[in-house]
């Protein structure tokens, strides 16, 4: 008997997860999905949602190949991808699902608590290789960066390094929580990442963008109220063919009940 109900156990799983709505793509989006996904199946308990990673460009990927009904992402689609999705007969719609401020962080121990965005871009491109050059210990930099299939390595590109190459040789990590250890166990590194991962683990920078003027520290606070200069949006893509299905879970997160999720997650509200 005990086996029969295993069985069916496994076979409902097994048909809840073929017929279950599948988001993929961005990790600094992951945790604020799960989430709502949670909140979400406990409200519609007829509803199946599988959340993946894997970073925005591989969750666009997979929506050109069918593979996903959802692309996570921490970054705009870019003018190429939104081509291959119309050659390959897919009208795409966007849909903004919170905001979040980009943190750079550092080794609990670093001195340095606040560095501007050329000095950044130094930092980054392989201009600056010791941590005295800003006002630190006479300790090498080690620059920590996330995969070239991630939103947050674009938009860091884009935003800080203004479209400049990273330095030869950058430790490419693949996955957001990898950037938090690694920085939080050497003394020399430096990364960035989402809000919703800062911890205790590491320190924030606090960051100008007008040369030295104003320096602010990463928080919902200062994104909301537009002094912290590194603010993105994050979104979901999907396909209008899609909508009747996507729709339900996407008006979720934008709800009131939604929009809470993104706060406790760490993230900024729409409103």
């Amino acid at each position: 008997m005990k086996r029969t109900v295993f069985i069916a156990v496994v076979a409902l799983s097994l048909m809840l997860n073929v017929n279950a709505q599948k988001i993929k793509g961005s990790d600094t989006v992951l945790p604020l999905s799960q989430k709502e996904a949670e909140s979400y199946m406990k409200s519609n308990s007829s509803a199946a949602v599988m959340v993946t990673g894997g970073g925005s460009g591989v969750g666009i990927s997979a929506l050109l190949a069918g593979t996903t009904d959802i692309a996570q992402s921490s970054r705009k689609i870019k003018f190429d991808e939104r081509q291959k999705l119309q050659q390959g007969g897919k009208s795409v719609k966007e849909v903004i699902i919170a905001h979040d401020a980009l943190s750079i962080i550092v080794h609990p121990s670093n001195k340095v608590g606040k560095l501007t965005r050329e000095q950044l871009e130094s930092i980054f491109t392989g201009k600056i290789t010791n941590w005295k050059e800003v006002g630190g210990d006479d300790l090498k930099n080690i620059p920590y960066s996330r995969e070239t299939s991630s939103g947050t390595y674009e938009f860091f590109k884009e935003s800080v390094l203004k479209n400049k190459n990273f330095v030869n040789g950058i430790m490419s990590m693949p996955a957001t929580g990898a950037i938090v250890q690694s920085v939080s166990q050497t003394k020399g590194a430096i990364g960035y990442i989402g809000l919703a991962y800062l911890n205790k683990a590491v320190k924030a920078i606090h960051v100008s963008y007008d040369g030295g003027k104003t320096f602010t520290e990463p928080s919902v606070a200062n994104a909301k109220n537009k002094t912290y200069p590194v603010v993105r949006a994050l979104y979901y893509y999907y396909e209008a063919k899609s909508e009747a299905t996507v729709k339900p879970f996407i008006d979720y997160i934008l709800s009131d009940v939604g929009q809470k999720i993104v706060a406790e997650t760490g993230f900024i509200t729409l409103n």
